[in-house]
């Protein structure tokens, strides 16, 4: 199997566009659900997910929005549709058997998802990983070894025992056309092929011992290609040959995504309009009012709207701003409204309310305003190809650290700063949060989300001016996000998002959970 290929800004980083409290959760699993059916050649029969007391998923995966991601994906559905709250009682009228395990199996990774399908008698088996914002790897497929990220369309070959694996690999190689970009053999007698197209039929009639074949979509928006390459990877390796101080972080980003993503900047700007719109659609339906029965906070933008608007709060210029669409971008989060996973769910309202509230409060241009958010994910590219955006990798300074460092580096985009001020920025912004842990009170993705969201925002700021002020980050941008990933290793497992430590644990969340266990808000208790 070929290795992860470098990140994409809109795969990795501003996105996915979805619904749910959690895009390590319920957007992820969305995916892997999709992945899934395909495995199966649509609705499964029956089935099995287990998962690892070990994880946090164990003590998440109702709450944070697993289940209905999961439940949504087996039905085909996509990562924003608006069923997906119902995805339960779909999937029993749909007649899908239905059982779930908690079981000590061991599993390195925290957010592992096992699953074990009946469709026709056939037994389908699937582990796949969620990495983080909404990104996955599948690990096995039927007992067999494979790393796919659902960046291509995949075709598994299934052959007839006896039937020569090697043979059967070089006679498809010469057979397949152009979109074929790799092909592989991760068991004696299962070849996996990989393009941005199935398998041509034509391909698949050359080979002899055919048992079975299964097609998979692929599940992310920028697809991978073969002999795909990037101009670097790193910050350090970005201003190698290059002067930071006379160019622009966003100059960057675009030869990045386009390389990344084989499409020109015109196309590249038209990717994140589209983003910015669903961010800004995001802002007036919040401030317009959002209700949802399970819910921990309540609406709560309207009233700092309007004290805002009468001059009753201590004067924080765009912060103010800022804190307002943090807020309503939040609410919409947990209303289970369409959102922008910027690099998160749960720190979608820094980067996007941040951005948003400074490009109005400067009249800036939607060109200036697109350039600034490419600028920011390129830092979300570092932190991806460095360290972690999954809380339950490195708690919340994988999150909100990671959205106020890409906010940051937006302001000073903004304010026609240099990409070395940008990269000082993001390096103030990520040492300000190191050691953030990730707590949800009652198991929910509210609280001290939203607050952490705000902090982020006054985080970007400072940074953002402090860089442009020539403040000394000292700290390379790439060193800080190494100890950023050192932090999170060394983090215990209570204190990354598997509510078992720190304000999850108190009287009163505790007791918040339990009030919305009993009244059927909870489907674990």
């Amino acid at each position: 199997m070929p290795a992860q290929l470098p990140p994409s800004i809109f795969n990795d980083v501003v996105g996915p566009v979805m619904r749910g409290p959690s895009s390590s959760h319920s957007a992820a699993s969305v995916r892997i659900g999709r992945i899934a059916r395909d495995l199966c050649g649509g609705d499964p029969d029956s089935v099995l997910i287990q998962f690892d007391t070990e994880g946090s998923l164990a003590t998440t995966h109702d709450s944070q929005g697993s289940d209905i991601g999961l439940f949504s994906g087996l039905l085909g559905w996509d990562a924003d549709d608006e069923r997906l709250p119902q995805s339960r009682a779909a999937l029993d009228k749909a007649g899908i058997g239905l059982e779930m395990r908690i079981e000590t199996l061991h599993d390195p990774h925290p957010n592992t998802y096992r699953l074990t399908m009946e469709r026709g008698g056939v037994t389908t088996r699937l582990v796949a990983l969620s990495t983080g914002g909404g990104m996955i790897e599948v690990v096995e497929i039927d007992g067999a070894s494979v790393s796919l990220f659902g960046d291509y369309a995949v075709t598994l070959i299934d052959l007839e025992s006896g039937a020569d694996a090697e043979a059967a690999m070089t006679t498809l190689c010469q057979a397949s056309d152009a979109s074929v970009d790799a092909v592989s053999a991760p068991a004696p007698r299962v070849i996996v092929v990989e393009g941005q197209t199935p398998l041509a039929d034509s391909a698949l009639a050359a080979i002899s011992g055919v048992a079975r074949v299964r097609r998979v979509d692929a599940v992310l928006p920028v697809l991978s290609r073969r002999g795909l390459t990037v101009p670097f990877l790193h910050a350090g390796e970005m201003v190698r040959d290059t002067d930071p101080t006379q160019m622009k972080l966003s100059d960057y980003a675009l030869e990045y995504e386009t390389a990344r993503g084989g499409i020109d900047a015109d196309a590249v700007l038209g990717k994140m309009r589209k983003i910015l719109g669903i961010m800004r659609g995001g802002i007036t339906e919040g401030l317009a009012g959002t209700d949802y029965d399970d819910r921990i906070l309540p609406r709560q933008s309207h009233r700092f709207e309007e004290l805002l608007q009468r001059g009753a709060l201590i004067d924080g210029g765009l912060l103010n701003r800022a804190i307002l669409y943090v807020t309503a971008l939040m609410e919409v989060k947990s209303s289970m409204g369409v959102f922008v996973a910027a690099p998160t769910a749960g720190s979608c309202g820094t980067f996007a309310g941040t951005c948003i509230a400074a490009a109005e409060a400067r009249n800036e241009t939607e060109e200036t305003t697109l350039r600034a958010m490419l600028a920011g994910g390129l830092i979300g590219v570092f932190t991806a190809t460095r360290s972690s955006f999954a809380a339950e990798v490195g708690g919340c300074q994988a999150e909100t650290g990671a959205g106020a460092a890409m906010a940051a580096a937006a302001l000073v985009e903004m304010a026609g700063g240099t990409a070395a001020q940008a990269l000082g920025a993001a390096s103030h912004a990520f040492q300000n949060v190191l050691g953030l842990v990730c707590d949800p009170v009652a198991n929910r993705v509210e609280a001290p989300c939203l607050g952490r969201n705000i902090a982020g925002a006054s985080n970007a700021v400072a940074s953002a001016n402090m860089a442009l002020a020539g403040y000394l980050h000292l700290i390379p941008l790439d060193e800080v996000l190494d100890a950023h990933r050192e932090i999170s290793e060394n983090m215990a497992r209570e204190l990354r998002c598997t509510a078992l430590g720190g304000l999850s644990i108190t009287p009163t969340s505790k007791a918040i959970e339990a009030k919305l266990c009993g009244t059927g808000g909870c489907g674990s208790c």
